[in-house]
């Protein structure tokens, strides 16, 4: 178990006063079995009424109504919690679905419902040509697959940090062989549902340690210094399982997820807009910082 401090400040910049509308916040930590919210503060500058509401995913989303004109925004969130999860975890995977391909149960179709749709085009067939090839056998063992497939993800794709909006196609990613983590994510997502797996997007944070405590991740993967998106494919018996095809890694043991979603795009941390002249908006910068609170364990053995 590992006691964490995140904070993430998101500042808006312009150049002259605007009037903010209405954002939307998604900055709370998902509880679950393996995290444990201990607290939780959001606080806006300039002065907002925030209000509280869960979407149609259960993520806990808040809202920010604004009074005046202000030229900066500044939104601040501090959650500490505990993370309790598996570094090596083990899959309890229902006998009908360790190998591949099954069938879900029709309930679970019904239920999986949009999580089970691709929401990117696939010209030509590309894509799940590309994600057959990572079929090797009929049946196959369906853990494996799905792990060959995040490889797969990380083998093709060259991780970049990319601080521009949006999230690439499926498509633009494998055209250009390298991305964001939102990127590899929903190459790996898309290519799974293709492939008949229901699976969504995570959006969170990434937790990564050192012997002093401090939150770093290698050079080549996802930094721990921002926010960080995944997947996770549900298998029946086991559940959402997680996989970061960034950081090729399985299990949640050093993820802080915040927002599932059909689409990662659903799942912006910070979202909404102003009125103002067109030369107004000047720059946006996001911090965050993860660590390891005093005296914490430091992890699942």
């Amino acid at each position: 178990m590992v006691d964490l401090c995140i904070r993430h400040r998101t500042t808006y910049r312009y150049r002259a006063p605007v009037m903010l509308w209405p954002h939307r916040l998604m900055l709370r930590p998902r509880e679950s079995r393996e995290l444990r919210l201990i607290g939780h503060e959001v606080t806006v500058h300039p002065a907002a009424t925030i209000t509280w509401a869960q979407d149609v995913f259960g993520n806990t989303v808040a809202t920010a109504t604004f009074g005046s004109p202000a030229d900066r925004l500044v939104v601040e969130s501090v959650a500490t919690l505990k993370l309790d999860a598996a570094a090596w975890p083990v899959f309890t995977i229902a006998a009908s679905a360790t190998s591949y391909p099954f069938r879900y149960g029709d309930e679970e179709w019904l239920d999986l419902g949009p999580f089970t749709v691709p929401q990117h085009p696939d010209p030509d067939d590309r894509l799940h040509r590309w994600a057959r090839g990572f079929v090797h056998s009929h049946p196959t063992d369906t853990l494996s697959l799905l792990k060959d497939l995040a490889a797969g993800v990380s083998g093709t794709i060259a991780y970049e940090t990319r601080d521009d909006e949006g999230t690439r196609s499926p498509a633009e990613t494998l055209d250009r062989a390298s991305g964001s983590c939102r990127d590899l994510a929903t190459l790996f997502i898309e290519a799974a549902r293709r492939l008949g797996f229901g699976a969504r997007a995570v959006s969170g944070y990434l937790h990564d340690r050192t012997g002093d405590g401090a939150a770093v991740a290698p050079t080549d993967s996802a930094s721990a210094s921002t926010t960080h998106a995944w997947a996770e494919v549900y298998l029946p018996g086991a559940g959402w399982v997680t996989f970061d095809p960034t950081n090729r890694s399985i299990g949640g043991a050093n993820l802080v997820p915040v927002a599932v979603a059909r689409d990662i795009r659903q799942a912006i941390p910070v979202i909404g807009t102003f009125s103002g002249p067109t030369y107004a908006f000047d720059a946006m910068t996001v911090e965050v910082v993860v660590e390891e609170e005093p005296g914490s364990s430091g992890g699942t053995p």
